[in-house]
């Protein structure tokens, strides 16, 4: 095996002493002074938002994903049946369901299940959608709300009732009460 020596390059005296890239980091930083100076003086349009006044619901694209959500059907049911999907492909495991029976003398009691609990801890959540592809009934959503708070780490926990409070409804075929199956 050969032993390779590698030149390396002679530095001329300003670039032993940094002063070249001092000078192009000068350069940039008194580029952006100037923009951000122009652009307090009116010369050119803002590009920072004013966050508290104004928000980004009407800028935000059709393909954003935000905090997730239960809905319910037109009739006021529960869509979720417990099947437990969205809770296994959850990446952080963000998601906690507890199925419960449904009542033999129910109506819809051909459908066996309904989640007894069901919580999302959006502290956990990195909001990346997989629950609403995996649901078989479209149970779960993904609201375009980017501004979820909370004073404790226990507010930002969502319960069954927050989450359909949230959610509201969507129409459509539900196969959970479809008669046909």
């Amino acid at each position: 095996m050969a032993t390779i020596v590698v030149q390396r390059p002679k530095l001329a005296w300003h670039e032993r002493w940094f002063l070249s890239t001092l000078v192009k980091g000068l350069k940039i930083t008194l580029s952006h002074a100037v923009k951000t100076f122009l652009q307090i003086a009116g010369k050119k349009p803002k590009v920072t938002m004013e966050y508290p006044e104004q928000k980004w619901d009407e800028h935000l694209p059709e393909y954003y994903r935000g905090a997730p959500a239960l809905v319910t059907d037109e009739h006021g049911r529960e869509r979720c049946v417990s099947c437990q999907l969205c809770e296994f492909i959850c990446p952080p495991k963000a998601i906690k369901i507890i199925p419960g029976e449904i009542p033999s003398d129910d109506p819809w009691s051909k459908v066996e299940k309904r989640p007894k609990e069901f919580d999302i801890d959006m502290i956990r959540c990195i909001y990346c959608g997989m629950c609403e592809e995996v649901c078989p009934e479209q149970a779960i959503f993904l609201r375009k709300d980017y501004a979820i708070t909370g004073l404790s780490r226990k507010e930002m926990v969502h319960h069954k009732a927050k989450l359909y409070e949230i959610g509201g409804v969507r129409t459509g075929l539900v196969n959970k009460w479809n008669e046909l199956k």
